[in-house]
């Protein structure tokens, strides 16, 4: 069934030459796409000297150094032998109006001023060479690029020609200079001679400065000891005399305070037991004096509760009698109304509650007050107990300590007298030695001032006469070094032989070799990857439109049978599509590439991947898929880095470039036309194997779906 399925489809495309025509013509879509876009830019350098360029000579030419510059007519003599652009030299009106009407793509201007610039270079301030370029670039933007290329080497080429100018210049002046060099030779040798007979002098002066400056070194650091020393005696002495003199002074007061410190521990002795029991017999009285108020308050505030307390209790029985009584008359058949008025007249006649409060106050007072004034005096006696014989008692108890207190401080006060006296004579000795520290340190402070001036001279003059040796010594050979220089200078300047070489030189010291691995001949070749991915990805979404992707011949057995079916003839056509493809690249217009196997393989490849994904967009999608198509071609072609690199565009397109297949296309093309890089190659072509596989699966599950949704559509009719 599989089989027939096929053949059916085959032999419907024969029969009918609606669809086989189309499907034909789309099999040279690839070719129309990759031949043609790389025929028409296969290599657009090889053809500027086809482009039209004005050039504008209004330079009026300068003089430098007796000799007449004109480097705009230099310049246009350069650009006549160029092949870079279509020169064509015009005056100024014609160049900008043919410029303006787009007879020109671009204008090179060199202004009036141009050679005259050009003798400023040793100005104080030197003007730069300036060329006017002025590319119309609405007529064509990639031809003012290029030109503003072309611009830069012109640019270069003139500096060149200045750089020679003044080279040629320098050259003339080295000559006279090798003249003046001969006679300052001449001067230096005499110079050097001098120089030697100072250097002998300076080295014996410094040899007698050196051990001047030795021994006044050692002799000042025993003076700064010395004095050193006598500076802490000094001090110290000063600090200890002090120090005595406090001590001397204040004993006599320690002495004093000892004396009245015992006379007040005896006075302390007697009066404290008495002091401490009249204070206490006082706290006592003033504690009863405090209780008995305490008493009363407490007994004035206990009979207001209680009358309070019986008050509210009596009234409250007493209501409650009288709402029960009510209740009693209506329950015996007497008047609501009569016996709310015998209520009201009770209540009115009832007394208050302040009223009951009084009463029972005035009836309570005397017995509470009987009770309390027993209380208060059973508390009063035993206070007046408790104070008698305090005073004895007390005394008892602290008269042996203010005993050993006093004897002690006796024992301290003798030992103070005998310290003051020797207190005494210790500060009179102290103060002796530091008269004799002072004098001392006086005297050590005026020799060490006098040796530090000794050792500081000493030291100035060795240095100096060092300094004094190094600089005749330097003189000296300075001297000879320049006579020296000078001759060789002399005789090297009177070799320099200039000519247009040697100025050629200096105006371009340095060659530029362009070394390149992978060389790219030209522009087909460089977008060969991109456009052919182009080609093929367009010829598989045009087939989806000659082919029908969903209805069959016949009706399909599985879903795989179905998609088998169409995917065949697709792949079939995308092979075509790629070989046609390679045979114009390689055979027409000549792509070298690394490998020819390869290469075709790789296109076979990127044809058929590039077919399961347009079938899949279109077998599920239908017209919506092709518009999807559409759009991931678009982003394929912002994205796959097939025109400029990848780094420069937006960051949020770069985000794609990994998920779709042309990215993985263009790099194998770029490996296997280019670079040789096959192992690269391969890697892209497991990429790309990877998505037709899941292309394909996608759309088997799709038809397998919708295979089984046909029959049972068939079963329920």
């Amino acid at each position: 069934m599989k089989n027939i399925l096929l053949k059916e489809e085959i032999l419907t495309i024969l029969k009918n030459k609606k669809v086989l025509i189309p499907i034909i013509a789309v099999m040279f879509v690839p070719v129309l796409y990759a031949g043609m876009f790389l025929w028409a830019f296969w290599d657009p350098y090889d053809k500027l000297d086809e482009l039209p360029v004005a050039v504008v000579n209004e330079d009026a030419g300068a003089t430098l150094d007796g000799d007449h510059l004109k480097l705009g007519d230099d310049l246009v003599s350069k650009l006549k032998k160029s092949k870079d652009f279509g020169f064509e030299f015009v005056d100024k009106n014609e160049g900008y109006k043919k410029l303006k009407d787009q007879k020109f793509y671009m204008v090179i201007e060199i202004p009036k001023d141009f050679s005259q610039n050009a003798t400023t270079l040793l100005d104080e301030k030197p003007k730069k060479l300036e060329l006017i370029y002025t590319p119309n670039e609405s007529f064509n933007f990639l031809s003012a690029q290029i030109g503003g290329t072309a611009a830069e080497k012109i640019k270069t080429a003139v500096a060149e020609k200045v750089t020679e100018t003044y080279a040629e210049t320098m050259f003339d002046k080295i000559s006279e200079l090798a003249d003046g060099v001969v006679k300052a030779s001449d001067g230096a040798g005499q110079l050097s001679d001098g120089s030697v007979d100072l250097n002998k002098g300076s080295e014996d002066l410094k040899e007698g400065l050196v051990t001047l400056a030795e021994k006044s070194l050692e002799f000042d650091k025993g003076v700064n000891s010395a004095n050193s020393g006598s500076k802490d005696l000094a001090t110290g002495s000063t600090e200890l005399k002090n120090g005595l003199a406090k001590a001397d002074a204040n004993l006599p007061q320690l002495i004093a305070g000892t004396n009245e410190a015992s006379q007040k521990t005896e006075q302390l002795k007697r009066d404290l037991p008495a002091g401490i029991a009249a204070g206490i017999e006082k706290e006592l009285s003033g504690s009863v004096g405090q209780l008995n108020n305490g008493i009363d308050e407490f007994k004035s505030q206990l009979s207001g509760m209680l009358a309070a307390q019986i008050a509210e209790q009596t009234i409250t029985e007493q209501t409650e009698k009288m709402q029960k009584l009510a209740q009693t008359l209506i329950d015996n058949k007497v008047d609501p109304s009569l016996v709310q008025g015998i209520m009201a007249n009770e209540q009115k006649n009832a007394p208050t509650k302040e009223q009951v409060q009084q009463q029972i106050l005035s009836e309570l007072s005397p017995k509470l007050d009987a009770g309390f004034n027993q209380f208060k005096s059973g508390v009063d006696e035993k206070l007046a107990g408790a104070s008698n014989g305090l005073e004895d008692k007390i005394k008892a108890q602290t008269t042996p300590y203010f005993d050993k207190l006093i004897a002690g401080i006796g024992k301290i006060n003798s030992g103070q007298k005998e310290l003051q006296q020797g207190v005494h004579e210790l500060y009179v000795g102290s103060t002796k030695l530091n008269d004799g520290a002072s004098v001392l340190s006086s005297g050590m402070n005026k020799l060490t001032a006098g040796s530090s001036a000794l050792t500081s001279g000493a030291g100035q003059l060795a240095d100096g006469s060092d300094q004094l040796k190094d600089g005749t010594t330097k003189l000296s050979e300075g001297a000879k070094e320049l006579a020296d220089k000078l001759s060789d200078g002399a005789k090297e300047a009177s070799k320099v032989h200039s000519d247009d070489k040697t100025y050629n030189m200096m105006a371009a010291p340095v060659k530029l070799d362009n070394e390149k691995i992978n060389h790219v001949p030209n522009y087909g070749t460089g977008f060969a990857p991109y456009f052919i991915s182009l080609g093929l990805f367009v010829g598989a979404l045009l087939l989806s439109i000659v082919f029908p992707l969903r209805d069959t011949a016949v009706a399909p057995s599985s879903g795989f049978n179905w998609f088998l079916s169409k995917y065949s003839i697709m792949a079939g056509v995308g092979i075509i599509q790629a070989l046609l493809a390679d045979v114009i690249l390689l055979g027409g217009l000549g792509l070298d590439v690394q490998s020819v196997p390869k290469f075709i393989l790789f296109s076979i490849i990127t044809s058929l991947t590039f077919i399961a994904l347009i079938q899949l967009l279109v077998s599920v999608f239908a017209d919506a898929g092709r518009f999807l198509a559409i759009v991931i071609l678009i982003f394929q072609l912002t994205t796959s880095a097939g025109t400029f690199p990848l780094e420069l565009i937006p960051n949020f397109l770069q985000n794609f470039n990994a998920f779709l297949p042309m990215t993985y296309s263009v790099q194998g093309f770029k490996a296997v036309i280019s670079s040789g890089d096959f192992s690269n190659m391969w890697q892209n072509v497991m990429i790309l194997l990877g998505f037709l596989i899941a292309f394909a699966i996608c759309t088997i599950a799709y038809f397998t779906m919708r295979h089984k949704h046909q029959n049972n559509h068939l079963v329920s009719e």
